[in-house]
């Protein structure tokens, strides 16, 4: 597969998710990181989003709750490169009926290469990064021979 270069803006367009016993720790991140993350597109899942919004007063684009398609909604606008970082804060010691979302999710993340943290320690990291408030250019798929009905 043809890899093709795309640029990720100075304004990142960061999706925030969290499973229900994270989404107060993913919250109080938030809170901890306010400064930066005022200066960026935020988007969340339902509950996640209201949360963030009422801890910090950011402004967040709301989407469906996870298990009712709004993971879905995220993993369209990776595919669509319309987000460049996702924050998850799942948790891996608790089962979920829709285990199956979360690995879509994860696995759509990975095939579009865009920047990902799944804890609070992996986010601070990349919320700290130097490359948080520059444009940055990363390796994607190229699907242009496939979408125009070519193999390659």
């Amino acid at each position: 597969m043809k890899l093709t270069e795309t640029l990720a803006p100075t304004q990142k367009r960061i999706a925030l998710v969290a499973h229900d016993n994270m989404k107060e720790t993913l919250a109080s991140w938030c809170q901890k990181h306010k400064s930066v993350l005022e200066n960026q597109c935020l988007f969340a899942t339902g509950t996640t989003g209201q949360r963030v919004k009422v801890a910090t007063g950011l402004e967040v684009i709301p989407l469906l709750s996870g298990p009712m398609g709004g993971d879905q909604q995220i993993g369209a606008k990776i595919a669509e490169q319309s987000l460049d970082i996702l924050i998850f804060f799942w948790d891996p010691l608790e089962s979920m009926p829709h285990d199956p979302d979360v690995k879509a999710l994860l696995r759509i993340a990975a095939v579009w290469n865009i920047a990902v943290a799944c804890n609070p320690t992996s986010a601070d990291y990349l919320i700290s990064s130097p490359l948080i408030n520059t444009e940055y250019a990363y390796r994607v798929p190229d699907y242009s021979a496939y979408a125009a009905g070519r193999s390659e």
